[in-house]
């Protein structure tokens, strides 16, 4: 598996994962019915924010990430970042691959820390990632995510420094 940079021409194949995620229902809160224009505008944003996609060695993406600033202006010290792999591809390390690029990427950056505001807490596998990475649950904001099988269930939010 290699990572590089997202380019323009990798939306045809980022959307359908991103469409094929967020329909699940467990993880992410964007709407269902984004245009191909409006997902790239929300995940391949441009700098200083990053996308990256994971590759097999035959080109097939595996997965996709983006990352940058928390917050504009005097939270731009603080990252954040998102991540999604192909429902093909999970529990091959995709994600950890994405993880610990992004991490590198943003210590490289000079940003001080890494949060996560809206981790769903019945996404098990994610919530032990990042806590095998280092981050930290800081508190878990009740009943503000709807999981399509679960109802209502709490949004962590998840910190590391970096440096």
């Amino acid at each position: 598996m290699q990572i590089r940079d997202a380019k323009p021409a990798d939306l045809p194949v980022i959307a359908p994962i991103f469409r094929e995620i967020v329909a699940d229902g467990e993880t992410y809160a964007y709407p269902e019915d984004l245009t191909d224009a409006q997902i790239a505008a929300a995940w391949m944003e441009p700098p200083p924010a990053r996308c990256i996609v994971a590759y097999a060695a035959d080109g097939t993406i595996l997965g996709t990430a983006k990352a940058g600033p928390n917050r504009p202006g005097r939270g731009d010290h603080i990252a954040t970042a998102s991540f999604m792999v192909s429902p093909t591809a999970q529990g091959q390390g995709v994600g950890r691959a994405l993880a610990e690029e992004v991490l590198r990427w943003a210590t490289d950056q000079g940003y001080a820390a890494m949060q996560f505001n809206a981790v769903v807490e019945t996404n098990m596998g994610a919530v032990a990632l990042w806590e095998q990475l280092g981050f930290r649950i800081l508190t878990t904001v009740p009943g503000t995510f709807r999981s399509r099988h679960h109802g209502p269930v709490g949004l962590h939010v998840m910190f590391r420094e970096l440096g």
